[in-house]
């Protein structure tokens, strides 16, 4: 069967990517068509276009940008309808996706797949009208969005698990790394680490990563290293490192999370990777519009977490530092306690127990593509 593919950002990548293998496993006839990124394309098939021409973050940078926006979703639009395959499964990035399902629902007779779906419990609920009518098949990857589609809204959708827990269950299991060889091939200290995840977009570093090394660098025992984002070059960190003594490294998140004593990391999957590697984190996301954010929340997000972990959870497990909330001062005293406070370290660490219990047995990827190709055969 024919497959294409739409992501928008890094995790969108990984995550279709292991789909990508899944359903090569059990249709060997497959063939795939997307816009997506390298991780995709090292499966095989046909990339349309990068992911990294579509992320755009932000009311301005999507404003400065709507004419190559709008060009790339008229493009594709254009090219489904082309290649007409046999499905199209989308991966969350619903601003972009959503559009195109709408477009290709009423265009055309190809099913429409979403795989991780959109967050609307989180906000923008209303969205679930256009779920609803444009979205044939949806694939959850977060148990607590059963209650949320299914009680709450009445539309039946299927929860396959978490894809982060197969990809670091596998890394953990075939990476044969050692923290010795890990520091001798990055060139870095013998001393303990604290690794800064400061988001996969421009906007998010720049916010983000000047106040995490101002907040961690007074700790002189630890080195400081970045996982730096495939979306963004070496030459966007350098205004930000020059001079700090700061190590950044890519391609190498799992193994850096893997070997580091503490993290701080923005809100995302990053949050849940850093749990299922028992890593103590600080949730650091800061907003420029802090105040006016920390106003309209109660307001606008309908959920009391930001970070996955919580979220799957259902209590804080980890500590949120978000818009405003995030200061030098407080994300400094979260993470002195997660180097130096054991009890508060093992909380965490049972928190993250109870986490991998919610988000059940790894085997997302081939369990999402058992269902899709059933139904598609059934359809």
């Amino acid at each position: 069967m024919k497959y294409y593919l739409i992501v928008g950002e890094a995790s969108g990548d990984l995550h279709a990517a292991e789909l990508m293998k899944a359903l090569k496993e059990q249709d060997p006839q497959a063939e795939f068509r997307f816009f997506g990124g390298d991780m995709m394309s090292a499966v095989g098939g046909t990339q349309v276009k990068h992911y990294k021409e579509l992320a755009y973050m932000g009311v301005i940078p999507v404003l400065l940008h709507l004419r190559t926006i709008l060009r790339n979703m008229k493009e594709c639009k254009q090219d489904i309808v082309n290649w007409n395959p046999d499905v199209l499964i989308l991966v969350d990035y619903p601003g972009f996706n959503l559009k195109v399902a709408k477009f290709i629902h009423s265009q055309t007779n190809i099913p429409v797949y979403y795989y991780i779906s959109p967050k609307i419990w989180a906000w923008k609920e209303h969205r679930i009208k256009n779920i609803k009518q444009d979205v044939d098949e949806l694939f959850s990857i977060l148990p607590f969005e059963l209650d949320f589609f299914e009680k709450k809204h009445n539309y039946p959708i299927h929860y396959v698990g978490n894809p982060t827990m197969d990809e670091v269950t596998h890394f953990l299991a075939n990476d044969a790394t050692t923290r010795d060889s890990f520091i001798a091939a990055n060139q870095l200290e013998q001393k303990p680490i604290i690794a800064l995840l400061a988001g996969s977009r421009k906007q998010e570093v720049k916010d983000n990563l000047p106040r995490m090394i101002e907040a961690a660098s007074v700790f002189k025992e630890y080195q400081l290293v970045i996982a730096g984002a495939p979306s963004l070059p070496l030459s966007y960190y350098e205004k930000f490192i020059k001079d700090t003594g700061v190590k950044i490294i890519f391609g190498q998140t799992y193994n850096l999370l893997r070997f580091a004593d503490a993290a701080l990391v923005t809100s995302g999957t990053a949050t849940l990777e850093t749990a299922l590697f028992n890593t103590p984190q600080v949730v650091c996301y800061y907003l420029n519009f802090g105040k006016l954010y920390s106003f309209l929340r109660k307001f606008v997000l309908k959920v009391k977490y930001v970070s996955l972990v919580n979220l799957v959870a259902n209590r804080e497990v980890v500590k949120e530092l978000i818009a405003d909330g995030m200061t030098v001062e407080e994300t400094r005293n979260q993470l002195e306690g997660l180097l130096y406070n054991k009890k508060k370290i093992q909380a965490m660490i049972d928190g993250y127990d109870e986490v991998r219990e919610c988000l059940g047995e790894a085997g997302a990827p081939q369990n999402a593509a058992r269902q899709m190709i059933a139904l598609l055969k059934k359809k």
